[in-house]
């Protein structure tokens, strides 16, 4: 199972689906009311203030909206939460679980690994700095 995902460019991109991915996706179907909708957006608004928007997809900021929306409802703050962080945070988890960086890359839409290797936190963290990785 892929998902068809138009991204920047005009260029078409096949995602493979995880399944537990999946099989949350088939609970917001059922919730949302659109599973027939094939050649829809997955990913709509619950609501907007724009007559007849409903069907079309969710924004990046909508998804930045949202996400911030449930993090302030559950008491959690992240100074510097934006679009590109959540996109920095899914590239580093999957370098973390043994993703090769090519993968990323395509993954992210990057034409440059340089641009991927942006994305990388890893080498930020504080714990794996060499300091603490002496034996004093």
């Amino acid at each position: 199972m892929h998902l068809t995902v138009l991204v920047k460019g005009s260029k078409t991109q096949y995602v493979p689906v995880h399944p537990a991915a999946l099989s949350a996706i088939n609970d917001y179907l059922d919730e949302a009311g659109h599973r027939d909708d094939k050649s829809g957006a997955l990913f709509r608004p619950a609501h907007n203030n724009v007559p007849g928007t409903l069907e079309n997809a969710m924004t990046g900021g909508g998804i930045y909206n949202m996400v911030k929306g449930y993090g302030l409802k559950a008491g959690i703050t992240v100074d510097g939460l934006c679009l590109h962080a959540l996109r920095a945070t899914a590239a580093t988890n999957a370098l973390e679980h043994q993703a090769d960086i090519a993968y990323v890359q395509t993954w992210l839409g990057h034409s440059n690994i340089s641009t991927t290797r942006l994305y990388d936190r890893r080498k930020s963290r504080p714990e794996d700095s060499p300091t603490f990785k002496v034996n004093y």
